[in-house]
């Protein structure tokens, strides 16, 4: 009956064993066999000896028979040569063994040596694992004894922050509530609103003109009746002659007027009734200097007026810096005012025209 073979094992090859390193060092193995090998040959060489000295004894026998030959003597010779030749060479041996031993004892000793240092690095490392396992099993104590203190450290903070920020909570919901409660007040106080269109207005407001778009209406006929406003600078009051030929007066002076004008009152003074023809009189000239073109430049000097009474010197009219003022446009003429009874009413009237 054929053998069947096993069935081929797949996968991977088992791992090649690594050489077991034996307990004895390299160079003490080195030594032992070297002296072994000394020893070896010293018993071999011990051997020749014994044979060399044995085969000497039988010759020297032989030569000391009575029948001894020439060369039976001379047999002597040579194996007491070989003996001492053997025995020369035992000698060299048995020093390679002595040395030999000798070397082994001290790779025995260096290897005693490199066995206390490895097994001083041995206990170091064995120390230093276990200091640091020691470390670590500290260290689990330490953190967990660490965790306990600031948990218990940081609740009580946090314990405190909650009941502060409660407190301000607290205030903001009494605010608010305050204020909700006085808007519930107010709406609560307020009458519920009606639905649909508001009532129409009152009778009073209805009478009332209804309001015009746009801009509002110009000012009164009144004021569309007044003289016209003029641009540039007004007249000056009066004329240089007039100024020379009024004779002064105290408190408001009088309007001025032309010096002709001022001559015709004069006489005026003794008949209060008819100086209303005297204003008439007083309008021709000023309609003549309105009349007359106007010029430009400086105004010529002005002459010196008529003196209305010998006794006084007529004075002249300051001189004035500037532009000359403007020609007066000639007014509507008014009608004539009652005559006044006394001089003092006629200045009142000239000073409100002024």
């Amino acid at each position: 009956m054929a053998k069947t073979k096993a069935p081929a094992k797949r996968g991977r090859k088992p791992a090649a064993k690594k050489p077991v390193e034996s307990a004895v060092p390299a160079a003490v193995a080195k030594a032992t066999k070297a002296v072994e090998k000394a020893v070896a040959a010293q018993t071999k060489q011990k051997e020749r000896v014994t044979a060399a000295e044995t085969k000497a004894a039988q010759a020297r026998k032989k030569a000391s028979a009575p029948k001894a030959t020439a060369a039976t003597k001379r047999a002597v010779a040579t194996a007491a040569a070989a003996v001492k030749t053997q025995k020369e060479k035992l000698s060299e041996l048995t020093q390679k063994v002595a040395e030999a031993k000798k070397d082994l004892k001290v790779a025995e000793l260096k290897a005693r040596i490199e066995a206390t240092a490895s097994k001083a690095e041995e206990v170091v490392t064995t120390y230093a694992k276990t200091l640091a396992d020691k470390a670590e099993a500290d260290l689990e104590k330490a953190l967990t004894k660490f965790a306990s203190q600031w948990r218990s450290k940081r609740e009580k903070q946090d314990a405190r922050k909650v009941k502060s920020r409660t407190t301000a909570e607290g205030k903001k919901v009494a605010t608010a509530t305050k204020k909700v409660e006085s808007a519930i007040k107010a709406i609560e106080a307020k009458p519920a609103a009606k639905r649909g269109r508001p009532a129409k207005a009152s009778a009073a407001k209805a009478s009332t003109a209804p309001k015009k778009r746009g801009r509002p209406a110009k000012a009164a006929a009144t004021k569309v009746a007044a003289a016209p406003k003029k641009r540039g600078r007004p007249a000056k009051a009066t004329t240089a002659k007039a100024e020379t030929a009024a004779p002064k007066k105290r408190g408001r002076p009088a309007k001025a007027t032309t010096a002709k004008a001022a001559e015709k009152k004069v006489p005026a003074k003794k008949a209060p009734a008819k100086k209303a023809p005297a204003k008439k009189a007083a309008a021709k000239p000023a309609a003549k200097a309105a009349a007359a073109p106007k010029k430009r430049g400086r105004p010529p000097k002005a002459a010196a007026a008529k003196p209305a009474v010998k006794k006084e010197a007529p004075k002249a009219a300051p001189k004035k810096r500037g532009r000359p003022p403007k020609a007066a446009k000639p007014a509507t003429p008014k009608a004539a005012p009652a005559a006044p009874s006394a001089d003092k009413p006629t200045e009142k009237k000239d000073a409100s025209d002024s």
